[in-house]
């Protein structure tokens, strides 16, 4: 009976030997031999993974899989039923002239054709801002827009909008605008935030048009103060003061 034994503990000594060797690999990246590997590695299409390349080897058969990929020009997600959340949020009716063709990373169907490099910043002068602002909402709209500013415009144009951020300060960037002597209309804001303007790079793969909406309403109280209250002036439309 013992040999039995003995020899049962052998064999399965030797098997588990086996199985720990035949495990090992002498690439670096390898896992080995995974028990019930999908409990803890999804065989499902993870939403960020690109496919087409995995540690530096493109497999062309996987690229076009469901995940993360970017969504075709002009496409928006799905904002509900809202017919004035959908209508904020459909495609911008503006377009860059060809001159932003190699300056702002720019879609071809997002480029006018046209001589003259301003005629659509200047058509934007007749755009309003379709998100009012009233005593009900202002708190919770300047909130949302001081949150947008500090993440996204602070670091250029400073945290009270006078051009003087940390990145113009250290000297990697000039000419971020003044908010205090811009006087713009909020559609040129609106196209300026959306398509960049000079130094200032498109920000409409970072901001949707809500946001960029809502931050100009946040800019506009930095201008003045008393913006949204009852005694707020209007800041006058004047495309010649940015160029």
């Amino acid at each position: 009976m013992n040999k039995v034994y003995k020899s049962i503990t052998s064999l399965f000594g030797a098997a588990l030997t086996c199985m720990l060797v035949a495990s090992c690999s002498s690439d670096p990246d390898s896992s080995g031999v995974e028990y019930m590997p999908d409990m803890y590695r999804s065989p499902a299409i993870e939403p960020y993974v690109d496919y087409g390349e995995l540690r530096g080897r493109v497999h062309a058969d996987v690229a076009r899989s469901q995940s993360a990929l970017t969504p075709p020009a002009f496409t928006i997600p799905y904002y509900g039923t809202d017919s004035k959340e959908v209508e904020l949020m459909l495609p911008y009716q503006r377009k860059a002239t060809i001159a932003f063709a190699k300056t702002h990373g720019l879609y071809a169907d997002d480029l006018l054709i046209t001589e003259d490099p301003e005629v659509e910043y200047r058509a934007a002068a007749e755009d309003k801002n379709p998100i009012a602002l009233t005593p009900a909402n202002s708190e919770a709209l300047f909130s949302s827009g001081k949150t947008i500013y500090s993440s996204k415009c602070a670091h250029c144009h400073g945290e009270k909008g006078d051009g003087e951020g940390p990145m113009v300060k250290s000297g990697a960037y000039s000419g971020a605008a003044n908010f205090g002597a811009l006087a713009i209309a909020d559609g040129q804001m609106f196209y300026s935030i959306y398509y960049g303007k000079g130094m200032m790079g498109s920000h409409r793969s970072l901001l949707n048009k809500k946001e960029i909406w809502t931050v100009i309403h946040y800019i506009k109280k930095l201008q003045n103060p008393n913006y949204g209250s009852d005694a707020a002036e209007t800041v006058a439309a004047d495309s010649t003061t940015v160029k």
